[in-house]
C-alpha cells in the first residue's frame, strides 16, 4: 500500500478551484478506483460518470496530468508519483459539475450526418457482391467507443471553440466508415467543406494519439476524406470534366 496525493476538479458551471486527497493505493489500481475511494471515504458529493470500468463505454473520460485518458483504463503505476495526480474535466464541452461535462453537442451532430444509402442489389435474388478488404477498411472506425478523447484534444473545438462549424475527429471517423462502405453511395463531400469543417483541421494527429482504441483517425479517416473533398472540389480536369459532361 501508498498513499497518492491527488488533486481533482471540484464545481461547476459557474467555477471552481481544485481540492486536495489523499488515499491509500494498491498495486494494479486505475486512477477510477481511487476517484470512487475518495469519493466513498472523504467526498460523498464528487459527481464522476462512469459505467462499464472496462475500457468500452467511454463514460469516464477526463484529463488526468493534462492529458484526455479513460480514467478506468489509466493505472496508478504508470503515472509520476513525485507530485500530486491532477483531474479535471474535459475541456471541449461546456460543465456541469466536478469531473462531469455535457457531451450531448456530439450527439445532435451525428443526427445531422447524411445516414447510410445503400446501392441497388447487385442480383435478382436481392444480394450484393463486394471484396473483403472493402469491407476490412471500414472495420477499424467501427471500434469507436464514443469516449469523445479525440474531440477534446482538437484544438479547433478546445482551444477556438467552433462547434457551430467543426464536426470534430470522431464525425470525421463515423463519416469515413460511412463514405468507404462499399454498398453507400451517398456524396457528404459538399456537406464535409461547407457545413462540417473538415479544411479546419491541420493534421497534427493529437487526435490518434489519444484514441484508446488505437484508430489512425488522421491517417484512415480524416486525410482520406481532405482528399476526397480536394478531388471534387479543386481539382481542375475533374473541374472541366463535370462542366462538359453536365456532372455535378
Amino acid at each position: 500500500m501508498a498513499i497518492v496525493n491527488f488533486q481533482i476538479w471540484r464545481g461547476d458551471s459557474a467555477g471552481g478551484k481544485y481540492e486536495s486527497y489523499s488515499t491509500e493505493v494498491a498495486e494494479g489500481m486505475v486512477v477510477l478506483d481511487a476517484v470512487h475511494q475518495i469519493q466513498a471515504t472523504e467526498a460523498n458529493d464528487l459527481a464522476v460518470r462512469w459505467n462499464c470500468k472496462a475500457g468500452k463505454c467511454g463514460s469516464c473520460s477526463a484529463e488526468i496530468n493534462g492529458m484526455p485518458k479513460l480514467m478506468c483504463m489509466t493505472r496508478l503505476s504508470d503515472l509520476p508519483v513525485d507530485k500530486p495526480v491532477t483531474i479535471q474535466p474535459m475541456k471541449a464541452f461546456p460543465h456541469i459539475k466536478d469531473l462531469v461535462t455535457d457531451v450531448s453537442w456530439n450527439f445532435r451532430v451525428k443526427k445531422k450526418i447524411k445516414k447510410f444509402k445503400p446501392r441497388p442489389p447487385d442480383a435478382a435474388d436481392g444480394t450484393w457482391r463486394m471484396f473483403q478488404e472493402d469491407i476490412d477498411r471500414v472495420q477499424e472506425f467501427r471500434k469507436c467507443i464514443e469516449c469523445f478523447l479525440c474531440q477534446d484534444v482538437c484544438h479547433v473545438l478546445r482551444e477556438h471553440h467552433l462547434h457551430d462549424e467543426f464536426i470534430g475527429p470522431r464525425f470525421f471517423v463515423y463519416t469515413a466508415a460511412l463514405e468507404m462502405h462499399p454498398l453507400d453511395m451517398e456524396d457528404r463531400r459538399e456537406d464535409l467543406k461547407k457545413t462540417e469543417g473538415i479544411g479546419f483541421c491541420n493534421i497534427t494527429k493529437c487526435c490518434t494519439n489519444v484514441c484508446p482504441e488505437e484508430i489512425k483517425i488522421t491517417d484512415n479517416a480524416i486525410i482520406p476524406l481532405k482528399e476526397r473533398v480536394a478531388d471534387r472540389f479543386y481539382d481542375p480536369l475533374k473541374r472541366i470534366f463535370r462542366m462538359f459532361s453536365g456532372k455535378k
